[in-house]
């Protein structure tokens, strides 16, 4: 297991953050770090996206620092050059995750059906993001392919927050990912103590519910 993912499935989270200010990103990564969860993905969906990573990459190299929404091989080589560590995207992009692989960096795209976990077991990959999590059926979907998939770990991004996050701390989860612990409106607001407070009670869940698992 690549070294970066398996300090993500140690934490058992990862933020999905959207920026529309780079100049927030520092103060949202030490927000976040603040309430244990050492970790952040950058969403590349604003144009402020890759000038956040680098800023953080340069200011908070404890940060475990990844891209998402990484659509294209372009937006994959950006997001690296800044300083990502890992990179996420929404779908399986062959072009990707060879690129990642032969850099041996951690990457994570979306499969959902069981064709393209075969298509990413065949690339040499075992933990994949589930998106999105409550549109393909959940925990549920998750355990029925762990069945046949017993080597795979999810990354379950969408439809997740503290109301649920329980229910997805389970052995064929390695992560979970999303919006709730980094909040749009709470970063436009300045309120970093309202995401440090979130992922304090995040990390508090996972980690009674994995002892819970034991």
């Amino acid at each position: 297991m690549n070294p970066v993912t398996e300090k993500i499935t140690a934490i058992g989270l990862i933020p999905v953050v959207v920026i529309d200010d780079a100049g927030q990103a520092v103060k949202a990564a030490r927000a976040l770090d603040a309430g244990g969860v050492p970790v952040m993905e950058i969403t590349l969906r604003t144009p402020a996206g890759l000038d956040a990573i680098g800023k953080v990459a340069q200011e908070c190299p404890d940060i475990l620092l990844g891209g998402g929404t990484v659509l294209t091989l372009e937006n994959c080589k950006a997001a690296i050059e800044q300083g990502a560590s890992f990179i996420v995207s929404p779908g399986f992009d062959p072009r990707i995750v060879e690129y990642c692989l032969s850099r041996n960096i951690a990457v994570f795209p979306g499969c959902v059906t069981p064709t393209e976990i075969t298509t990413a077991l065949n690339a040499g990959l075992s933990e994949l993001k589930f998106f999105p999590a409550n549109v393909y059926g959940g925990v549920k979907a998750i355990q029925a392919l762990s069945g046949p998939f017993q080597n795979v770990r999810f990354i379950p991004t969408g439809g997740v927050d503290l109301s649920n996050l329980s229910e997805y701390i389970i052995p064929q989860v390695a992560a979970v990912g999303g919006g709730w612990l980094c909040e749009r409106k709470a970063l436009l607001a300045g309120n970093y103590e309202a995401i440090t407070e979130t992922c304090r009670k995040s990390v508090e869940c996972v980690r009674n519910q994995r002892r819970i698992n034991r």
